[in-house]
């Protein structure tokens, strides 16, 4: 099969079973799923009750330019009308830049570890990945800026960043732009800003006027409004870099479903709050349990975070799935002793701990 060399080494992005079918293999029922970084509250009530309503026009093309949800994230983000693009999920944005703006041989500047996606979409068109690598589990602003030359075309900035939780300051960020070339392409993905603490940081939103280096704010309704199944993102820019992403954009490519559940999504402010509150508890609880057992854990401003293990992460990831827990473990991140744990409810994240206590007394 003739295959381009760039493709070949694509190494593909590792999807976790279903829920049903890890208690088959496992004989575990009732297990608890804190690996994907979902929201534990579920899904936006309004946003369910507008699906509802619209569940018998599925025979009919969705709006193949999403005028109203468009209309609603510029009132709300007080944007531009022409400067709003949307995906199938953020990360199809991301697949539009790297269509739009790169080329085989370009380069494209990566946070390393972070979102896997970003070295894959960048592969599929032949781009070289430039990766840079943390310092302390947060972005070397200093070093991506200092990786970049005339080849470079696209830089992504993850904030806060996956899988470390981590977030760069408006200081360091402003900076760093400074240091970019005008016709470079910044892209921010900020899926998890809703839960940032930290007001030290800063939005995205209020740099895309910039005429160079062009910032791209992409954010998404899966994990604050609980839209993950229906794969919905947006992303804010310069109405010029907006309309060159929307050329290569599929056509129909938000369904019904998703436009009208995240309209719906933007109006339910108390779920978000909600939604906002149960994650910090959380995080708080887990965080002091976490100390009680004297493990190092790396403080987020998401809704999930790192615990560094005395042992193999992968071992320890198999014995909580025996007691039906899921978490993800990092080696595929190259963190051979870390997990990720995304906060559940109240009563999850406790067995949760008390799941981990008994499979660190064994190993």
């Amino acid at each position: 099969m003739i295959v381009s060399d760039h493709i070949r080494q694509i190494i593909p992005y590792p999807p976790g079973k279903p829920l049903e079918e890890l208690e088959r293999e496992y004989g575990i029922r009732n297990a608890i799923k804190l690996a994907s970084n979902e929201n534990p509250l579920g899904t936006s009530p309004k946003a369910i009750e507008a699906i509802k309503r619209v569940l018998g026009n599925l025979h009919r093309y969705p709006d193949g330019g999403s005028f109203y949800l468009k209309q609603k994230l510029s009132e709300k983000f007080n944007v531009p009308f022409k400067g709003i693009v949307l995906g199938n999920g953020s990360n199809e944005i991301i697949e539009m830049v790297s269509r739009a703006f790169l080329q085989r041989g370009d380069e494209i500047v990566v946070p390393e570890p972070s979102f896997l996606m970003y070295r894959i979409i960048a592969q599929v068109v032949g781009a070289k990945v430039v990766s840079v690598p943390l310092l302390d589990y947060r972005l070397d602003l200093e070093g991506m800026a200092s990786s970049v030359t005339d080849r470079t075309r696209v830089v992504i900035v993850n904030n806060p960043n996956n899988p470390t939780g981590t977030v760069v300051s408006k200081d360091e960020w402003e900076a760093f732009l400074k240091k970019l070339p005008g016709d470079t392409i910044v892209v921010v993905d900020e899926a998890y800003i809703e839960f940032v603490r930290d007001g030290s940081s800063f939005g995205a939103i209020d740099y895309i006027s910039l005429k160079g280096p062009y910032v791209v704010a992409l954010r998404t309704f899966s994990k604050a409004y609980g839209l993950a199944g229906l794969r919905i993102g947006y992303g804010f820019a310069d109405p010029e870099v907006a309309d060159y992403l929307d050329r290569v954009r599929q056509p129909f490519n938000i369904n019904m479903l998703a436009q009208v559940g995240a309209l719906a999504a933007l109006d339910d402010d108390e779920f978000l709050e909600k939604t906002r509150q149960t994650i910090w508890k959380g995080l708080d609880y887990l965080y002091e349990k976490i100390d009680e057992m004297g493990l190092k854990y790396v403080p987020s401003q998401a809704n999930f975070f790192l615990i560094e293990l005395p042992v193999s992460a992968r071992s320890v990831y198999q014995a909580l799935l025996r007691r039906g827990v899921i978490v993800r473990a990092m080696d595929s991140y190259g963190l051979e002793r870390f997990i990720r744990v995304t906060v559940g409810l109240p009563e999850e994240n406790e067995r949760f701990i008390s799941a981990l206590r008994e499979v660190l007394q064994e190993v």
